[in-house]
């Protein structure tokens, strides 16, 4: 089984323009997040998929494979969808390009799945929330687990409602990375978008509404993506 890993990149960030490309620690943010993902046990190889020659350099200058794809896209995962096309693999492991702080053990625990059940076409990541804030936070996406570990549903509201919850056993913060057997990505990336998708602006509750099972694999390592400059801070300071 041939397992890629590829890191979909595009220049142009409404809210941090030029983001994948940040400076941290002297090395752009692209960069820690390919040096991670080839640190993957389970990865054969590491692409960047991008739509603009910048990152394009920027990654064959540090060693990387980089793939142009079409600047076009409205999504990473139609981005990598195009890049893979021409790739030799059987899974194909999305791992979004402003998660600098992303572990190669991570990678390898959400493509673990794919080893036991044959059948699986697709896997994500969580972790537990851990207070109240988070869990109302609505830049944080939250999932709910059913009791055999898929997802039930995605949702950047507070799921299921605080109200009446004692704990936070079933509160999960959804991390974005996503494992897709090669041939479901390139069937589900022709589906509609549906209509949950457009409410919550969440691409894989597509899966869902088409009657697709995503398997959900649970981590006790947090990450902190990177869409301000106040993100950037955070995490120069957690390297630091």
């Amino acid at each position: 089984m041939r397992i890629i890993g590829v890191i979909p990149a595009r220049l142009h960030s409404t809210r941090f323009p030029e983001k994948i490309l940040a400076d941290i620690k002297g090395k752009p943010m692209i960069w820690w997040v390919w040096k991670a993902a080839k640190k993957a046990e389970t990865l054969s190889e590491v692409f960047v998929a991008t739509d603009h020659p910048k990152i394009y350099s920027a990654v064959r200058d540090f060693g990387g494979n980089a793939v142009m794809t079409s600047a076009k896209h409205k999504s990473g995962t139609d981005r990598i969808a195009e890049a893979v096309k021409g790739l030799k693999a059987d899974i194909v492991v999305n791992i979004q390009g402003d998660e600098p702080l992303i572990r190669p053990d991570m990678l390898d625990k959400a493509v673990a799945p794919f080893y036991t059940s044959p059948g699986l076409l697709m896997s994500t990541l969580v972790c537990k929330v851990k207070d109240r804030k988070l869990a109302e936070d609505t830049n944080i996406v939250k999932v709910i687990v059913d009791i055999n570990g898929y997802a039930m549903y995605f949702s950047r509201s507070n799921i299921p409602s605080l109200a009446r919850a004692e704990d936070f056993d079933y509160f999960y913060k959804h991390i974005g990375v996503y494992v897709y057997k090669k041939d479901f990505l390139l069937k589900y990336v022709k589906f509609k978008q549906s209509r949950l998708e457009k409410i919550e602006k969440l691409e894989q509750l597509r899966v869902i509404e088409n009657g697709y099972k995503i398997k959900v694999v649970e981590t006790r390592f947090d990450t902190v993506p990177v869409d301000t400059k106040e993100d950037l801070a955070k995490v120069v300071k957690l390297l630091a």
